[in-house]
């Protein structure tokens, strides 16, 4: 996606400056920053028990921090404008005897729409997002993804300025993510704020402005997703049809090879200072049989290796594989 500078000049949706919670013995979040513009859409990256859903808890007012401060469109008691907030907890929970009119309605009246008003949203909710045809079924009559969809209904049914998810994608199968990535750019063309938290990197790689990486409850970065895979120098790969010549003298020492099964070799190496066209110069002359070259940026997954370090990926990648 397109990321301007724009969104940088706007008023904050939320600041948090120095935000410390312990349970217990336990310090779950340690000293937390965050700046987050009205309008982006703003990722939190980070494995289980990083501390996710305590910072998302204490910005949204349903705990308090024990120290630092944390503001929302201006307000430090953010529980006062909760008629602004959507909500989507990790924790999934509806009332399965109501119709699912009924359960967009009950979840709007919590943030101060009014029951009759809540209930025509959600038909015209159902109907615009293909459950038309389920809105006198009741919660306990649905699919797990037709019911996950009705609980995120009735999280924008009172049209928030400020939409919360907490791991929204999890549980949910392809298509349901794709409705949902759809849905949450949709809402920040719109103008409406949203931000989530997820340990599945590709999701904040394509929906993001900004995002913070938290680990072990700290924030070792927090910026645009642009600049963090920036944090890492573009890496060229090339493939040569053999694995020595002269031409070998022009790649750095360390730079990676990897021979392909059928022939063709690939190596992997940071753009050299001599610069891209000096290296294609010399691997010409000294007759390097080049199959291809390609500049390549470095991912966000890359990204977060270097920033969070190789345990925070790995616990990652193992959640994000079950």
């Amino acid at each position: 996606m397109s990321r301007n500078d724009d969104h940088y000049n706007r008023p904050l949706a939320i600041e948090a400056r120095g935000l410390v919670k312990r349970f217990d013995d336990t310090l779950a979040v340690d000293g937390v920053d965050l700046s987050v513009p009205e309008g982006a859409i703003y990722g939190i990256l980070g494995p289980n028990g990083a501390g996710k859903t305590t910072t998302l808890r204490m910005l949204l007012g349903i705990i308090d921090p024990d120290e630092g401060i944390r503001r929302v469109f201006g307000h430090d008691r953010p529980h006062e404008i909760a008629k602004w907030i959507g909500y989507l907890p990790e924790e999934r929970g509806l009332y399965p005897a109501m119709k699912c009119d009924e359960a967009i309605a009950f979840l709007g009246a919590l943030r101060g729409l009014p029951l009759e008003e809540g209930r025509r949203r959600g038909r015209e909710l159902l109907e615009a997002h293909g459950m038309g045809h389920a809105v006198d079924r009741q919660i306990r009559q649905l699919s797990k993804g037709m019911a996950q969809t009705v609980q995120l209904l009735g999280t924008l049914v009172h049209r928030p300025r400020l939409v919360v998810f907490d791991e929204p994608f999890s549980g949910l199968d392809a298509i349901n993510q794709g409705k949902l990535e759809v849905m949450i750019r949709d809402l920040a063309k719109e103008g409406t704020t949203v931000i989530f938290s997820t340990h599945v990197i590709h999701h904040a790689e394509r929906l993001c402005n900004d995002v913070a990486i938290i680990a072990g409850g700290r924030v070792p970065y927090a910026g645009s997703v642009d600049a963090a895979r920036d944090r890492i120098p573009a890496q060229v790969r090339l493939e040569t049809r053999d694995a020595t010549g002269e031409w070998r003298s022009a790649l750095p020492d360390d730079a990676r090879h990897d021979a392909k099964s059928g022939g063709g070799h690939f190596w992997y190496f940071p753009i050299p200072e001599i610069g891209i066209e000096a290296l294609l110069k010399r691997l010409i002359d000294g007759k390097a049989g080049i199959l291809s070259l390609s500049i390549e940026r470095a991912g966000l997954h890359d990204a977060f290796v270097e920033i969070a370090g190789e345990a925070a990926a790995r616990q990652l990648e193992a959640e994000t594989a079950q």
